[in-house]
């Protein structure tokens, strides 16, 4: 099973609220995941992202690939 570390949409109608998880890659953008490692919030300024850098680790050093919008709000 490949795994990828990636952005699922929640929140309503114009008021979009991320969650970043680990899911499968097959799997659809809002469909089932492996494990939640965080949110990320862009409607508050300056934008709020919060994760667990432990977990992070621990995911990537088992083959999990980040998507870019994960690795550019990570690096920060």
């Amino acid at each position: 099973m490949a795994t990828v570390i990636r952005l699922t949409k929640m929140g309503r109608k114009k008021k979009p609220f991320y969650r970043i998880v680990v899911t499968d890659s097959r799997k659809k953008r809002d469909g089932g995941w492996i494990e939640s490692l965080g949110y990320y919030n862009p409607l508050v300024e300056p934008p709020l992202v919060k994760y667990d850098a432990q977990r992070l680790e621990y995911w990537k050093s088992v083959g999990a690939k980040m998507s870019e919008r994960v690795s550019k709000l990570t690096s920060k």
